[in-house]
């Protein structure tokens, strides 16, 4: 551990680096964290316990990703360690009930695969596209700019079985310099787009979240498809990065608004991640939202009105 200099904010935590004998400390402290992970799950809600299979289109289901495994299936990465700001290559597989790689998935939303990236404190959200070679093994280059653990979560389907979220934990050696969670806002920048959500989640209920994008202050009405879908929503609760993805409703019109039915399993503070696609690129908003337990009354309408 190296501290910071007084008066300069948080001091610095080392994450180690690639020697070995680090890397098994290093290991032995993911598997403490996952158990606690795992343990923070079963305290705030089970999520993803009974099976159901990753939301379809515009329909979402229980959060995943808590799991060292799913169905018997799991994800493993060849090398987990990752060097802060240099552009890697991250290989894996997905291996399956019977511990041979599975090497046949159905597409879903125009990917065999795909595979968030997030830091544990919520921050440096990537979603990317790794390609899989002729013996199973998926690959993709990958640049995390800050050290920490992060998480990965794989979306797959492997051929004639159920959609799955896997998930497993990388290392980013470097300083650590952990991110405060920013305040719940009800709009989010990014570049000159800003993105406003509407809509009042409730833990447990269906609820139609909204979000309208506008450019420079004008409404965006040429929003492009992405992945087969006008928008991608992630959502990850902040108490132990439990996952959920859905997809716009329908084709969703070319824009201002993009709408989204959610169910959130469990209350909490959760971070939301929107992709969307405007002059041919593909941008993210992040925002965070506070999920509060039900206590009955009329569905929302999605923009913050009952009944």
């Amino acid at each position: 551990m190296r501290l910071g200099a007084p008066g300069r904010g948080p001091s610095p935590l080392r994450v180690p680096e690639r020697a070995p004998v680090r890397l098994a400390l290093y290991a032995a402290l993911l598997g403490a964290v996952l158990v606690a992970a795992l343990g923070a799950g079963r305290t705030v809600g089970p999520i993803g316990a009974d099976g159901a299979p990753p939301s379809e289109h515009g329909v979402s289901s229980p959060a995943r990703g808590l799991a060292a495994a799913e169905a018997g299936h799991a994800l493993v990465v060849d090398d987990p360690v990752l060097t802060a700001g240099t552009s890697e290559r991250l290989r894996f597989r997905i291996v399956g009930p019977d511990g041979l790689t599975v090497r046949a998935f159905d597409r879903v939303h125009g990917k065999e695969l795909h595979l968030i990236v997030v830091r544990r404190d919520l921050s440096g959200y990537r979603h990317v596209h790794p390609v899989r070679a002729a013996d199973g093994t998926w690959e993709t280059t990958v640049r995390l700019d800050e050290a920490g653990v992060y998480r990965a979560y794989a979306d797959i389907r492997p051929a004639s079985g159920p959609a799955l979220t896997l998930a497993a934990d990388l290392t980013v050696a470097g300083e650590l310099r952990p991110r405060p969670l920013p305040a719940p806002a009800a709009t989010a920048r990014v570049g000159d787009h800003e993105v406003a959500v509407h809509g009042r989640p409730t833990a447990g209920r269906a609820t139609t979240l909204t979000f309208s994008v506008s450019r420079r202050g004008a409404p965006v009405t040429d929003l492009e498809p992405y992945l087969e879908a006008r928008g991608h929503l992630v959502a990850l609760r902040a108490a132990d990065l439990a996952y959920l993805h859905v997809h716009a409703e329908g084709d969703g019109g070319a824009g201002p608004d993009l709408r989204f039915t959610v169910t959130f399993p469990a209350p909490g503070r959760h971070r939301l991640f929107l992709d969307f696609r405007h002059d041919g690129v593909v941008r993210t908003a992040a925002l965070t939202v506070d999920v509060p337990a039900a206590a009955g009354g009329p569905p929302d309408d999605g923009h913050g009105h009952g009944g």
